[in-house]
């Protein structure tokens, strides 16, 4: 798919040269290159608008923000996208220090932080689930569609795992991690059509962000991917096309 050729290809080449400088050469080298590597986030966004603008113009992409400004759900649907999974996971974490763990059970940013979480989310989700998904989900259906990206949101996050100095080593549990966050946004969006709360559900996964103990401690990882492999396959049913109506042969 275009698409990831273009998210990929914008990211990366903006991320990479001074990812690798800085690997290759240790710190104080490439770090002129960091405020492009910065803009790379946005090589979801860039490519979504670029392609929608090119095949469809510019009321392609009023119709590609539109849901951004679907606000008027359940406020069900808002406590689950933003405190959830940060809940399940400070759980989690407070059942394992009352069996001995030593660690924070919370994962709270700055304001800053916050900040920063609001602009990434909306760069990445106007291009995974607003442009991508309907797409594979045309093309492979929403369960299958859904771990697609899944899958390749997290290959696109390797450059930055990189930069953030996070070994590669867990990636199989990221690869959970992000699919099962993959499953749950779909569902949200596929319940509100709103793009604004699968932003707020992107958020949420910063605000108690278990990468905030990575490198030296990778048990907050693994419980939040247990914990979003979890809700993503809990309401995978909620994605499932529904069946045909069967009818019965009447007897003879």
């Amino acid at each position: 798919m275009p698409f990831f050729l273009l998210a990929f290809g914008f990211t990366w080449a903006l991320q990479v040269p001074g990812v690798a400088m800085w690997l290759v050469h240790g710190p104080g080298h490439g770090e002129a290159l960091m405020p492009l590597a910065v803009l790379g986030i946005f090589g979801p966004l860039v490519a979504a608008i670029t392609l929608t603008a090119r095949a469809e113009g510019r009321d392609g992409v009023r119709r590609l923000l539109a849901p951004l400004r679907r606000w008027r759900v359940s406020p069900a649907w808002y406590v689950m996208a933003l405190f959830l999974p940060g809940a399940l996971l400070t759980g989690g974490l407070w059942l394992m220090r009352l069996a001995g763990r030593e660690g924070p059970v919370t994962y709270f940013p700055v304001v800053a932080g916050v900040v920063i979480a609001i602009v990434v989310s909306v760069a990445e989700e106007v291009g995974w689930r607003g442009y991508a998904q309907p797409r594979l989900e045309a093309r492979y259906g929403p369960f299958a569609g859904s771990g697609v990206l899944g899958v390749l949101w997290t290959l696109w996050h390797i450059p930055m795992f990189s930069g953030a100095d996070v070994p590669l080593e867990p990636l199989p549990v990221m690869l959970l991690y992000f699919t099962g966050g993959s499953l749950l946004f779909a569902f949200i969006l596929r319940g509100t059509g709103s793009l604004l709360l699968v932003v707020l559900a992107h958020v949420g996964a910063h605000l108690n962000n278990s990468h905030a103990a990575l490198p030296g401690d990778t048990l907050p990882l693994l419980v939040n991917a247990v914990v979003y492999a979890a809700l993503g396959l809990a309401v995978s049913r909620g994605l499932a096309p529904p069946r045909p109506a069967t009818t019965l042969a009447s007897p003879q």
